[in-house]
């Protein structure tokens, strides 16, 4: 393989190992408003523990049985995403919801102020990845010691250009 070929498929391969990480800090680029690491398996086996949902803004008028909602816990400061299994209209829409794996619907139904947003796709697998790097560890082997590496990378250059042999005869006599 030659050179070039190799660095294209190198660049293809950064680009699919990063972009899953940018849609997460930026959702906006995806053409969405959230992302939000899932902390448990109420949602699987579509959406599992350790995945990223990406959450689109949607107005509480136009969400469905069958779609899949982020919302507040009642009550509460805690994002849930649940399936909508009912849409509750007695005066006030609200939405009664379930998590896939769960056997009965959540017990209080759903307020619309309560709706971050519709989930609009999810990405596997990368969340452990972001919950590591939010971690005291995580903190360490992604910032600190790539920081150090670099500190003493730069010193041990210097070092070496000063005392590089700047005579230029190449110090045979």
């Amino acid at each position: 393989m030659n050179r070039d070929a190799a660095r294209t498929i190198g660049a293809i391969l950064l680009i699919v190992a990063v972009a899953p990480f940018a849609v997460f800090a930026v959702p906006q680029a995806a053409g969405a408003s959230h992302s939000y690491v899932v902390l448990s398996d109420s949602m699987s086996p579509e959406i599992r523990a350790g995945d990223v949902v990406i959450v689109d803004d949607a107005d509480p008028a136009t969400i469905g049985e069958g779609d899949v909602i982020t919302y507040e816990r009642p009550g509460g400061s805690q994002l849930i995403t649940h399936r909508v299994v009912e849409v509750v209209d007695d005066g006030e829409r609200r939405f009664r919801t379930k998590g896939d794996a769960n056997e009965e619907p959540d017990p209080a139904p759903v307020p619309p102020d309560n709706v971050v947003g519709v989930v609009a796709f999810h990405i596997p697998l990368i969340g452990h990845v972001i919950s590591f790097g939010s971690s005291d560890l995580g903190i360490v082997a992604f910032v600190i010691v790539p920081s150090v590496l670099l500190a003493v990378g730069e010193v041990y250059d210097l070092y070496r250009d000063a005392t590089a042999d700047t005579s230029g005869d190449g110090g045979d006599d």
